[in-house]
């Protein structure tokens, strides 16, 4: 009984050894004798999609408005009643430089225009004098009384005396004109805010001396700003900034609020590039757009003078400028177009494809393709490429057919097919070294692995 259940222990072994020599006899001769081998690919279906061209820069949020408090003339800050970040009326005072020395010199020009304005009153009466010696000269000239010379000396006396009056009257307004100024310095000596709003930036300190404007640029001694009213501005590459339109859209992402997106609106595109680099080989060339956020933020519900210290109302964000982030820009948007991945259309030389068609049709000797294959041969006998981009359907057959195709947009992840594919067809989506050098035309490919464009 022991002997009969070892041989058909034996015999059980002996056809499993034997099976599976037989699987790899024919595997191996499947891979000497047989026909070629598939190329295991991804495959995927164009389907009908909505594409959105987008452009993506990053750059820096700022204030819409903001304004640069220089002062007009120097001298030490002897009143500073405001902080960074405090909010401020229109006309309130933002800062006082010390006036002695504008009040002396608005002392100093009144006292001339007063001296000026006595002088005047002297000539208008020595000419007031001049004029009755002159009338009562002529007279006597009449009568025959005085001569010639008499007569013409109280003209000349007359005419002087009233030059001297036109000279006292110019000396007034000159006065005039020095008092005007002076009591203008005197009026620069206090800064005022030119419109309501937040202290965004303070440069100096209590008792610090600033220049004024007079002869070159003043000290920078703080910034007022909207901050209710925020922007981004971004700088975008030659290429793309042809594709971008004031009034396009945008969806704002700022590195301080990861994972939250702010509604945009492209509001200012520059004329002029921003040239980066030494040389012209190093050189970048972008061009600034600005980007204006569209939802709230930056509450304020802070009372005049207090710092911005209160918590966002409704979760408001509270941009502060100088903050990076990145924006994307939809330039551009078709709806219900035949799409399929970006890594599914590549770049091939047709006439290469073309000529391996006609070598392919001169080897099975079929007849009925000899003249489309001479006029192959013919088209594809110049050594000049023909690149076209194209994509990889695979037929019923399970082979890979280039296909010329036409393309449109793109977003991140899918591209336009404006002619050359419809809608079903299923196309070669990977891998990239197979879509783009390796697989050829005809090959056999099998699905190694279907992923849904949706």
């Amino acid at each position: 009984m022991a002997k009969k259940k070892n041989r058909t222990r034996n015999l059980l072994i002996f056809v499993a050894i034997a099976v599976v020599l037989l699987v790899a006899l024919g595997f191996v001769g499947q891979r000497i004798f047989g026909g070629p081998s598939a190329e295991r690919v991804e495959i995927v279906t164009a389907e009908l999609r909505t594409v959105t061209q987008t452009v993506t820069a990053s750059g820096r949020v700022q204030p819409e408005v903001e304004i640069v408090i220089s002062p007009d003339v120097s001298g030490e800050v002897v009143q500073l009643p405001v902080v960074e970040g405090q909010q401020v009326r229109r006309g309130e005072l933002l800062a006082r430089i010390k006036p002695d020395y504008y009040e002396a010199q608005v002392e100093q020009a009144e006292a001339q225009l007063s001296q000026a304005k006595a002088n005047l009153s002297q000539r208008e009466a020595n000419l007031l004098l001049q004029e009755q010696i002159l009338d009562r000269q002529r007279q006597l000239y009449e009568a025959q009384v005085i001569p010639l010379d008499e007569y013409e000396q109280s003209e000349t006396q007359y005419k002087i005396a009233k030059t001297d009056l036109d000279a006292a009257t110019f000396n007034v307004e000159s006065s005039e004109a020095r008092l005007r100024e002076v009591e203008e310095q005197l009026s620069k000596t206090a800064l005022y805010a030119p419109m309501s709003g937040t202290v965004s930036q303070l440069d100096i300190e209590l008792g610090e001396r600033v220049t004024g404007n007079e002869l070159q640029a003043g000290t920078t001694v703080m910034k007022v700003a909207r901050l209710d009213q925020m922007e981004l501005e971004v700088e975008v590459s030659e290429n793309d900034v042809v594709n971008v339109a004031l009034g396009d859209t945008a969806s704002i992402e700022v590195d301080a609020y990861p994972e939250r997106f702010f509604k945009g609106i492209v509001t200012e595109i520059a004329n002029s590039a921003r040239l980066q680099g030494s040389t012209f080989q190093e050189q970048v060339t972008n061009f600034p757009v600005k980007i204006r956020i569209l939802d709230p933020h930056n509450p304020a519900s802070q009372a005049p003078g207090v710092l911005n210290e209160t918590p966002a109302v409704q979760d408001y964000p509270s941009f502060r400028p100088g903050m990076s982030g990145t924006v994307d820009i939809f330039t551009n948007t078709v709806t219900e177009v035949v799409a399929v991945p970006i890594q599914a259309v590549t770049v091939r030389d047709f006439k290469t494809i073309n000529r391996a068609r006609a070598r392919r049709a001169a080897s099975s000797g079929s007849d009925s393709t000899a003249a489309d294959n001479s006029e192959v041969r013919s088209a594809s006998s110049s050594d000049e490429e023909d690149l076209q981009r194209m994509v990889f359907v695979v037929n019923d057959e399970m082979k890979a057919v280039a296909t010329a195709v036409e393309t449109g947009i793109s977003d991140d992840q899918f591209i336009e097919i404006k002619s050359g594919l419809e809608e079903g067809q299923r196309v070669v989506n990977g891998p990239y070294s197979a879509v783009s050098r390796e697989l050829g035309d005809g090959d056999l490919v099998e699905e190694r692995g279907f992923r849904g464009s949706r």
